[in-house]
């Protein structure tokens, strides 16, 4: 017996994870006050979201998406990175966008991403984890890791697989947002479209057309289009250890104190 990950109607942390099923569609919303930046307690909901759904044969596609206009993710919680006090919690700390992005691509089945804004940290390795990342033209990406002090370890590999070494590096490297046509011709984004209306158009178009083709033919694309990851439990695990580490410095905290006080 499947055990819903999500309990409608309340809320974890500021946020929250709601899973639907229709029409052999699984959609998952997550949302967060705090420009849907997920605490580690709505990652760790979001991940058995996904694992929920590759297990249930009513879903044949997933869809994930975030609440409300504005950002689709801003990146980990401000509030739990500044708090962290050992290594031990560091590590854990970074290993819930790393639990996420293994569920992703670990699903049996197409993972549709939707991002109807702007996208930090975190949210650019879930944008590059998905099969297909729809976005409107407004969107935009960004790797600010480097800018309080820490690096883009744990996202890094699925950003590099998706976008290229050359690229990746630049964007961790600069903390700069790169816009919505960047992020298509490089392959971060499949579509971009106008508007939130049209984007939606096209998504249930594809889910739908997803959700009546062959599930093991789309299973069986799904390991060759991540076929040459099966290490990456241990690789993220040590990425999130290095992240764990660098976050405890004086020079990390005093970045992002000062980052908080913008």
């Amino acid at each position: 017996m499947l055990t819903r990950p999500d309990i409608p109607g309340t809320a974890v942390a500021g946020g929250d994870v709601s899973v639907t099923i229709s029409d052999g569609i699984g959609t998952i919303t997550f949302s967060h006050y705090k420009g849907n930046s997920p605490p580690a307690a709505l990652l760790a909901r979001l991940a058995d979201a996904i694992d929920w759904l590759g297990k249930d044969s009513a879903a044949r596609v997933i869809l994930l998406r975030s609440d409300g206009n504005g950002p689709f993710c801003a990146g980990a919680s401000f509030d739990e990175l500044i708090g962290i006090a050992d290594a031990d919690a560091g590590e854990e700390f970074f290993s819930g966008f790393a639990r996420v992005i293994l569920a992703m691509i670990r699903s049996p089945k197409f993972v549709l991403v939707r991002v109807q804004g702007r996208t930090a940290g975190g949210g650019v390795g879930i944008c590059a984890a998905g099969d297909y990342t729809f976005a409107v033209r407004t969107a935009s990406a960004k790797l600010s890791e480097l800018a309080v002090g820490i690096g883009p370890f744990v996202v890094g590999p699925v950003i590099e697989r998706r976008i290229g070494q050359g690229a990746y590096s630049a964007m961790a490297v600069d903390a700069d947002w790169r816009d919505a046509e960047w992020s298509e011709r490089h392959g971060l984004f499949a579509r971009i479209f106008t508007d939130v209306a049209s984007m939606d158009a096209a998504i249930n178009a594809l889910a739908g057309t997803l959700a009546a083709s062959n599930p093991d033919a789309m299973s069986a694309m799904k390991r060759v289009f991540w076929a040459g990851t099966e290490q990456w439990e241990a690789l993220l695990a040590e990425r999130a250890r290095t992240s764990g580490t660098l976050v405890l410095s004086e020079f990390t905290r005093a970045a992002i104190a000062k980052f908080k006080a913008r």
